[in-house]
């Protein structure tokens, strides 16, 4: 047993350990997020719609999660290049804390405007969290970089079914102030993460044989400018997949309880089906690290968007909870498999100089996306109905397939040249 235990060690890389330990540590850091914001998410409408002075202002601290995410995701990059990732993402999961006490004080004492503060330092935590898969994919060579982004992201699965139990148990734990107790959780959870963060993580980069003399190689050639790096195709692959993957499936399950109801199905039935859904988001990044490095990205990522193809479909073909049940499912696994696939691609386009502006453009421009995307689905939804709300997403797709096919001939042309040369060379 002690044998076979050292030879598994053995088949993996150095530079493969340390990382890997770092990747586990901020699946714990995404789990514990993963249920903090699912409270706030699950709740946020609801107490809005409590405080708000105006009724119309209901849903502006929700609304502030995704803006105060898309507004400080940027500056986090540049934070995380000064500071380091533990030091910032401890302050990341500070600000949620802060965040979470801010509500309960504001929930107590019947503030509005305190509330939306709070739920805005939330946000500030989101656009943290939202670099530990691009800080697990930095600490590991390019061949485990698909198995670190989706071993942080095994963090939701549980979170993703725990969450909303939590947001339900929790808001009426001080009666005199419906939802307070859900918020205090979020503080807690966010405090917890801090903890496991300034305790247990690291920074570490990739390094060993061929990844350290790349690495080293890459560091003493000078950086790109902002244009050259989102020139590149492997870059343009990442940004449609990351894009186009949480725009897709954020405007889709932000109107999809919402569709339920309309079709005459029960409020329960649309919490299930949204629940279903984060199973179908999370639960495949069990396999779909080995699964990419079997089939490679470009199959993977061109799966992802096979699967929200299938979503749009079936929602179309039928308004019976099954097929919102099947689509939902669908689009969860589909974003996964683009979310992992997009995001490896991304840790590939920048040199280490050029990580801060690479991953900050990249986040902020999926923020600013999926806000759009949050914002709109509600009233065209209202307007246009479910069916055309799914039949507005294909072209999306289409475009993201066809940048991913590019991508992939742009790769192979690549490939052949370099071989070409070392053949020439020898």
């Amino acid at each position: 047993m002690h044998q076979h235990k050292d030879l598994s060690r053995a088949s993996l890389p150095d530079s493969y350990g340390a990382g890997y330990r770092n990747a586990r540590i901020l699946a714990i850091c995404q789990g514990l997020f993963t249920c903090a914001i699912s409270i706030d998410l699950t709740l946020t409408a609801l107490t809005g719609y409590q405080l708000a002075p105006d009724k119309s202002l209901a849903t502006l601290p929700f609304a502030l999660i995704t803006v105060a995410g898309a507004v400080v995701t940027w500056f986090a990059a540049f934070l995380i290049q000064r500071l380091g990732r533990r030091l910032s993402f401890a302050l990341g999961a500070l600000a949620g804390a802060i965040g979470g006490a801010i509500s309960v004080w504001s929930v107590f004492h019947g503030h509005f405007w305190s509330f939306c503060i709070g739920t805005a330092g939330v946000g500030v935590f989101q656009a943290f969290a939202q670099y530990y898969r691009l800080a697990a994919a930095d600490a590991v060579s390019a061949e485990f970089k698909s198995r670190a982004i989706s071993t942080v992201l095994t963090g939701g699965v549980i979170a993703a079914v725990l969450g909303p139990a939590l947001a339900s148990w929790s808001k009426d734990l001080f009666p005199t102030a419906l939802f307070s107790g859900a918020y205090l959780m979020v503080a807690l959870l966010s405090l917890l993460s801090m903890i496991v963060l300034l305790v247990f993580y690291r920074d570490t980069e990739a390094v060993g044989g061929a990844a350290q003399a790349t690495a080293a190689a890459e560091t003493d050639a000078p950086p790109r400018s902002t244009a050259e790096i989102a020139r590149q195709p492997v870059f343009v692959a990442a940004l449609a997949n990351n894009v186009v993957g949480s725009m897709v499936m954020m405007f889709i399950m932000t109107a999809a309880p919402l569709a339920a109801v309309a079709c005459h199905h029960g409020i329960d039935d649309g919490a299930n089906i949204i629940q279903w859904h984060l199973v179908g988001m999370y639960a495949p990044s069990f396999f779909a690290g080995a699964l990419i490095k079997r089939c490679g990205l470009g199959p993977a990522v061109l799966a992802g968007v096979a699967l929200n193809l299938a979503c749009a479909l079936i929602a179309m073909a039928s308004t019976g909870l099954p097929a919102f049940y099947v689509a939902l499912l669908c689009l969860g696994v589909g974003w996964n498999f683009m979310f992992v696939g997009g995001t490896t691609l991304l840790a590939q386009s920048y040199r280490p100089s050029e990580r801060a502006r690479a991953q900050g453009l990249s986040e902020f421009l999926r923020y600013a996306a999926t806000a759009l995307a949050t914002l709109a689905a509600g009233p065209l939804l209202e307007h246009y109905g479910w069916s055309a709300l799914n039949l507005a997403i294909l072209p999306l797709l289409l475009i993201c397939a066809l940048v991913s096919v590019w991508w992939m001939l742009a790769n192979a042309a690549a490939a052949r040249n370099a071989a070409a040369n070392t053949a020439t060379a020898n």
